[in-house]
């Protein structure tokens, strides 16, 4: 297990003790892309951080370079940001040959920015430090959250089949391979058929401290679903950050890919990420419930929240134009912004539980959605829609959700026009990052309409 460490002495005591050769400083940018460097021990020991040129949060998922951010935000100078470890994520890296570290870091900088019109400060454009900014909202108005994922993957082979799509992986438990061929949903003998995938995930994610349960074949071919025990938002958020990234690197070991894109197949289910939220007050209560037991009206105004930026979430919950394939054709991804009570086709459930766990289910995000901005924008807005008593439409518990078309944008540029105008999203993330976010999608907009393989070729193995 991790060290929970709090302090650098306590750092380099643990490098020291544990043989650490080399250690691994990274940060997630706006596509949870983890970037950063490896550094020997030694040169850790002695910077405690790294430099990094702040471009690297200007990127987008191709790693290209939009003129237009670096004609308004970044400088062509390419000013450097400093890396400041926090301490507390320091793990083993569990997959290193050498004795390797790995630490997420928080970013510093402050520079003129290119238009020569205003100061950045990059912290304000950080998904992490945007997420720390919401907790430490949420703290000041007397809550402490504590949330759980499911994560949905496909294992996929990486040779197209003969029409030019994924092939399922076929399971390698055996010398013969389980091949499947149809809809094995909760199939427990098709999932044993991939242990040496999990038995090696797992152990890599005791090894860094991600809280998984359990996991299992979900609805589509080659699909599971991983769960989450639940946290506080932060770790969280590095453990989903962490958990996907060993995810590839384990199925590449064995032969696969696992792909969080968000539609691999058409005529399937798509990959989601559903997070469950619950908030305690200063004393431990559970503020959606009230004294009698009932539901507390501050549970119907923080689903008003979610309702009322639903359209403008949209565009962080499905961050390429490939992620709306998963709302247009929703077989079993909500496409509305409905909720109720144990229902599974709205967008906002929550589940049947006695009154002193009652928490609510954001079930929008895809699985390519960014872990921290995901957090950062459902509780954020669900402290907006409490402290405004918004109040949210109709319950749906009986039957299935309507889907009316335009009940959420269906394409990316529609979400990221929302995403301009919408007040809550503004109060969530301030104007730079809205700013920044809205010019990096819009170039990845212009580069995935000029090819129509760039889900494959960009997604399958990033996302």
């Amino acid at each position: 297990m991790h060290p929970h460490l709090s302090s650098a002495t306590e750092a380099l005591d643990w490098l020291k003790a544990n043989d650490i050769r080399r250690v691994e400083l990274v940060f997630a940018d706006l596509t949870s892309v983890a970037r950063g460097k490896i550094l020997s021990a030694a040169s850790f020991a002695e910077a405690l951080g790294a430099k990094a040129p702040s471009l690297f949060l200007g990127l987008t998922v191709t790693g290209g370079e939009p003129e237009e951010v670096f004609a308004r935000i970044f400088p062509q100078t390419f000013p450097d940001m400093a890396l400041r470890p926090d301490w507390s994520t320091l793990v083993r890296d569990p997959l290193a040959a050498v004795p390797t570290a790995s630490i997420i870091c928080d970013i510093e900088a402050r520079f003129t920015a290119a238009d020569g019109q205003h100061q950045v400060d990059v912290a304000q454009l950080s998904p992490r430090q945007l997420l720390k900014r919401v907790l430490e909202r949420l703290a000041a108005a007397g809550y402490r959250a504590r949330v759980a994922p499911e994560l949905e993957f496909f294992l996929v082979h990486p040779q197209r089949d003969a029409c030019g799509g994924l092939q399922v992986a076929h399971g390698m438990s055996g010398t013969v391979p389980h091949i499947e061929s149809s809809h094995d949903l909760a199939s427990a003998e098709t999932a044993a058929t991939f242990a040496p995938f999990f038995d090696d995930l797992w152990a890599a994610c005791e090894a860094q401290g991600i809280p998984i349960t359990g996991y299992g074949h979900e609805s589509a071919i080659g699909q599971y679903e991983v769960n989450f025990g639940p946290g506080e938002p932060l770790a969280q958020a590095d453990a989903v950050f962490r958990f996907k990234r060993l995810a590839r690197e384990v199925a590449r070991r064995h032969g696969c890919y696992a792909t969080f894109m968000a539609k691999p197949y058409l005529h399937e289910p798509g990959t989601g990420m559903h997070w469950h939220i619950s908030l305690s007050d200063a004393a431990g209560n559970n503020p959606f419930t009230a004294e009698d037991g009932s539901p507390h009206p501050r549970l119907r105004h923080f689903i008003g929240g979610w309702q009322a930026s639903a359209r403008a979430s949209i565009a962080l919950l499905a961050p390429y134009a490939h992620s709306y394939v998963r709302l247009q054709r929703p077989d079993a991804a909500p496409a509305s912004v409905e909720w109720g009570y144990d229902n599974r086709t709205v967008a906002f459930r929550i589940p049947h539980s006695d009154p002193a766990n009652r928490r609510v289910e954001h079930r929008l995000p895809g699985g390519d959605a960014n872990p921290y901005l995901s957090l950062a924008l459902m509780l954020g807005a669900g402290l907006s829609g409490m402290q405004q008593q918004l109040e949210p439409g109709p319950e749906v518990s009986d039957r299935p959700a309507a889907s009316a078309r335009g009940a959420l944008p269906l394409n990316l540029g529609e979400a990221l026009d929302d995403l301009q105008r919408c007040p809550i999203m503004l109060e969530v993330f301030g104007a730079p990052f809205i700013e920044l976010y809205n010019l990096i999608k819009r170039h990845e907009l212009g580069e995935q309409d000029a090819d129509p393989d760039f889900a494959l070729k960009h997604l399958l193995a990033r996302s």
